[in-house]
């Protein structure tokens, strides 16, 4: 999957004003324009729009500053299905697994391989990872210190 933002990055992670993120996202032979608020944390509107691969190929190249390449994993765990995305080049090592809950107190299953919560670490979202990759990341970051 490569996925880019057609917002300005700096902006977004500055918060300046801005409400959502647009993103682009292209996974194989489907492509999807992406709108998410801007809010921190678990709980966040997200829309999801599928588009032409060569519009949404275009765009990449075109209007992003650079792109995330990662490969989602889908991973069933007792009923809910962990989205684990491995990411690739410059964000290499770093792995980051989401699950979509239908409320923020929800509980869910702890799988041992699941890591520390990083929802509210603005420096996992990807929109960071494009300014800020992995393999830049000092080790206390990388430690989550």
């Amino acid at each position: 999957m490569l996925q880019g933002y057609l917002v300005d990055a700096a902006q977004v992670a500055a918060r300046d004003g801005v409400r959502c993120s647009m993103r682009v996202r292209v996974a194989g032979d489907e492509a999807w324009l992406n709108i998410k608020s801007a809010d921190l944390g678990v709980a966040r509107i997200e829309y999801d729009y599928p588009i032409p691969v060569d519009d949404a190929q275009r765009m990449l190249r075109d209007f992003c500053h650079g792109v995330v390449d990662k490969t989602r994993h889908y991973v069933p765990v007792d009923g809910f299905v962990f989205e684990v995305d491995e990411f690739h080049g410059d964000n290499a090592g770093l792995v980051v697994a989401e699950l979509e809950l239908d409320a923020v107190d929800r509980e869910f299953p702890r799988p041992s391989w699941l890591g520390r919560e990083v929802s509210g670490a603005l420096r996992y979202y990807n929109l960071n990872l494009i300014a800020h990759p992995y393999a830049r990341w000092t080790p206390a970051e990388k430690n989550g210190d």
